[in-house]
């Protein structure tokens, strides 16, 4: 199972930087209006249409996938910490706390009031 979560680890990692890569490669709303006009950006590779349906469909694949990564290596998260918990790790339990120190409350008088003395340390 450990090669599964590896191969899910590194399809993530390049799944990431392919749509970094693509956002960045993709033009504005703005640009083709000035290819609209006879700008030079009208002669692109992929068509006279532009290169924004092409891009838009690889980028909304590569973010399916991006997806479908990041849940898988959350369910694998959440196995290995529930394998993690039988495994006899402690489990921190806080203790209820009283209202008052057991110093303060020996170091009183037996009229109630604090004394001077302060309490010895072990």
């Amino acid at each position: 199972m450990d090669w599964v979560e590896t191969l899910v680890v590194v399809v993530h990692v390049v799944i990431a930087v392919a749509l970094v890569g693509l956002v960045l490669i993709q033009q504005g709303k703005g640009a083709d209006a000035g290819a609209a006009f006879g700008g030079g950006a009208s002669q692109t590779v992929f068509g006279s249409q532009g290169s924004g349906s092409f891009l838009t469909r690889m980028t909304t694949f590569l973010a399916v996938v991006f997806f479908v990564t990041s849940f898988s290596l959350a369910i694998f998260a959440k196995q290995r910490a529930e394998v993690a918990g039988q495994a006899g790790i402690p489990v921190v339990q806080e203790s209820p706390r009283s209202s008052a120190p057991a110093d303060v409350e020996q170091s009183e008088s037996e009229s109630g009031e604090p004394s001077d003395e302060l309490p010895e340390l072990e």
